[in-house]
This record gives C-alpha cells, structure tokens and sequence, in this order.
C-alpha cells in the first residue's frame, strides 16, 4: 500500500509539535534557579540549535535520499557507529515520552481535580493518553500528522499570551519585575548547567529529518521545514520561560506545578490559568503524538540497513510501522508507571536529562558525518556549513557537560543494552547474504 506523505506544513508541523511539548511548560521551575544564568543558557541554545538546524537542512538537501539522520550517520561514520546514535536516538524517545507523560498529567490535574484524589488515578490516565495516541498513529501517517497540526496551533495560544502579557509588564514598571543583573548574575557553572535543561527544550529539531522517507520531496521540504520549525520554536520558548522563570518571584516559580498557568493567572485571573493549563494538556499530549510516530519510523529505517531485525520494519494496512510503534508504548508505559513510584518534579526532571545526553550522541555522529562530507566532496563545503559546524560540534560537547555525570552514565547504559540486538541483526543478515549468493 502506497503511504501518503507529508508536505510542508505538515513537516514543519511536526518540528514545532515535536520542540514545543512538555518543557516549555514545566522549564521556567528548572530555570528560576538559575536567574540570569538561564539567559545566558538561551543564548548558547539558541546559536547552537539553528546551526545544528542548519547542518540537518544541508544534509537532507545534498543527501535526501539516504534515510534521514540514521543514512547520514551510516555513510558518514559506518553501521556500528550509525547503530550506537540512532539506538541512543530512539532511548531518548522512550525517555522522553515518560516525562511528557508526566508532565500532561500534572497540568491536566489542574481542570481534573480527582486526579490527584487517589493515587492511581494519575498513573491510569497516563497509560491511556499513551495508548490513545498509538492507536492514532497505528492509524498511518496522515492521521498522525493531522493530529500534530492542530495541536501545535493549539499550544502556541498560550505563549502569544505570555509574550504580551510579558511586554506589557516590562513597559509598566520600567523593567522592575526583572531582577537586578550586576557583574555575578553570570557564570560558567550556572549557564552550563541551565544549558543542559535549555537544550531539552529544543531537541526534536532533527524530526523532519527522522522519517525523511516520509515526506514528500524531502530534499526541498525538510530543510525548509528544519529551519522555520527550530526558528519559530526557538523565539517562543526564549521568551516565554525567560519572562516566567524571571518575573515570578523564585520561591514561587522554583516550587510550581504548572508555572507557566500561574503567571497567567496572576495577571488575569484563575479562568485564563485553566485555560492555559488546558493548552499545556494538548501541548503536551501533541508532542507525545509526534514522538511516537518518530519513534516508529526511525526502527524503520535501521530494519531496512539491517542494524535491527526485519521485526521492527513490518507496516500494518494502513502503512504504519506497528510493530515498532507498539514496542515504544510498551517500553513508555513502563518508565512512565516506574517514574510515578518517584516524586514527580525529581523523576521528569531526572527522565529529561537522559533523554538529552542520549540524544547527543545522534548530534555527534551527525556532525562528524558532515565533516566527512564536506572533506570527501559529498556535500559541498561553504563558509557558513563549515562555521555552523564547527559551533554545533562545540555546543553539543558543552551539552555534555552540562547533563551532569548521573545522566550520562544512565543514558551510556540504556545505549550499551541496544548493542546484542545489533549483532544479532548483523549476523542475520549475513547468514541472508551468504545462502542468496548464487553457487558454483
């Protein structure tokens, strides 16, 4: 059955869904620490993410027919490599998609009370916002990016809210609501660390490039969908957790649920917080949408390279990959109801940073692919893809700082286990090789 493929809009779609989710609404706790330092972390995020942005057009527009990130990773760095950063890629997902989970639940506690009643009620309504959503993308492609487009017009409500409401306090007071910034406001250790948090809040702008065989001419609309999906995205969540963590009070931001709904709230009142928190719900259930359809086809991708078992590239009847979709619910139901035996600020926070330094590593195979690229002539070398490299390779290497040892060591472990699946992958498709080769 021929698959019906995405088209720009769609594709930028899923790139701002898939950026703007969960943290955005839950990042201006994490950053209230951190003052002035969580600027500065912007700032870093911000250049670093448009040049990673950049490099992934480059790729997609010279290389469109290669798989999406996994190809440039194998013909970049070679299969074992490839295998290590897209398998980290796909643990990031899992990850992720626990604390997106999460996070939608918290907010959504906020209209539905009774979910914080009993201690249950919490961890079922998780399960069934996963399982809802991969019935929707077990429904094929179209149904899933249908999804993503109206839930990522729907997120954006609030922070155009937040962005006024944040102008029209500063032109009140002057700059008062600010606190003051004098010559300690910033350091290394403050912006590295905010940076490790930032960044989270900006992964998934490779997610165009991710199913690249799903969308309609992918070397004219994915680079464009990168770049207008990471740019928009990006001005967003600056301004609007920047003006939360920064003109709350700290003490009140720090200990927040739904921070973004109360800085509302504070201003115009309890119905505008329910409204934002009701945004928040469909935000952060839109971003766990595009992640299970990602999550699905990158498996895809490494079936059809022989780094995984033809298991996980079997498409149902409506083109969906099933198999693969349905092992990454599985797989999120347990670290979601695993988390819930935590507190639950602690574990989102400690899910998104494993996500973060697991996805690193797919940024720097893709990087190192790049150079080899443009030194072999695959992709032609220019001043603005060398210097956006260059910067990309830096920022990526700060991010591991920044994620804290805990998080790497985690995340190192969670990749490491994906390491027998590949051999046993590649010994299949040797032993295919060799009994399809003709005999003497």
């Amino acid at each position: 059955m021929r698959r019906r493929k995405f088209g720009f809009w769609l594709a930028t779609a899923l790139v701002v869904g898939n950026i703007i989710g969960s943290a955005i609404f839950m990042l201006p706790a994490g950053l209230a620490g951190y003052g002035w330092n969580s600027v500065a972390a912007w700032v870093i995020t911000f250049v670093g993410a448009l040049c990673l942005a950049w490099v992934f057009a480059e790729l997609s527009r010279h290389m469109p027919g290669v798989g999406g990130s996994f190809g440039f990773m194998r013909l970049g760095v070679g299969d074992s490599a490839a295998f290590l950063g897209a398998w980290g890629y796909i643990v990031s997902i899992w990850a992720a998609n626990a604390g997106i989970t999460i996070a939608g639940i918290s907010y959504l506690t906020r209209l539905v009370p009774s979910l914080a009643a009993a201690p249950i009620a919490s961890p079922l309504a998780a399960l069934c916002a996963i399982w809802l959503l991969t019935w929707v993308n077990l429904r094929g492609l179209r149904s899933a990016g249908g999804v993503q487009l109206v839930t990522s017009i729907v997120k954006l409500l609030p922070f155009v809210a937040v962005i006024g409401l944040a102008v029209w306090r500063l032109a009140v007071s002057g700059g008062a609501v600010l606190p003051p910034l004098h010559a300690g406001s910033i350091s290394f250790a403050g912006a590295s660390g905010a940076v490790g948090l930032t960044l989270y809040a900006m992964l998934g702008l490779e997610s165009a490039a991710m199913p690249a065989d799903a969308v309609e001419n992918p070397g004219v609309i994915v680079p464009r969908a990168t770049m207008a999906g990471t740019g928009l995205s990006a001005v967003v969540s600056i301004v609007a957790t920047c003006a939360v963590a920064l003109m709350l009070p700290v003490d009140v931001v720090a200990t927040s649920k739904a921070p973004v709904s109360d800085f509302i709230a504070v201003s115009w009142g309890a119905i505008a917080g329910g409204f934002v928190a009701l945004c928040a719900v469909v935000s952060c259930f839109g971003c766990l949408n595009g992640w299970l359809l990602v999550g699905g086809e990158v498996p895809v991708a490494m079936a059809d390279a022989g780094t995984l078992p033809q298991w996980f590239g079997r498409m149902n009847a409506r083109g969906a990959p099933a198999r693969s979709i349905l092992l990454g619910a599985v797989i999120t139901s347990l670290l979601t109801l695993t988390a819930y035996t935590k507190v639950g600020v602690a574990a989102y926070n400690f899910a998104i940073l494993i996500a973060t330094a697991t996805n690193l590593l797919l940024y720097l195979f893709c990087l190192l692919a790049v150079a080899r690229f443009m030194h072999d002539g695959r992709v032609p070398r220019s001043v603005g893809l060398v210097m956006s490299t260059a910067l990309a390779f830096v920022f990526v290497l700060w991010a591991f700082y920044g994620s804290g040892w805990e998080s790497l060591a985690w995340g190192g472990a969670l990749t490491a286990v994906g390491w027998p699946v590949y051999v046993v992958a590649r010994r299949a498709a040797a032993r295919a090789a060799t009994s399809a080769a003709p005999t003497a």
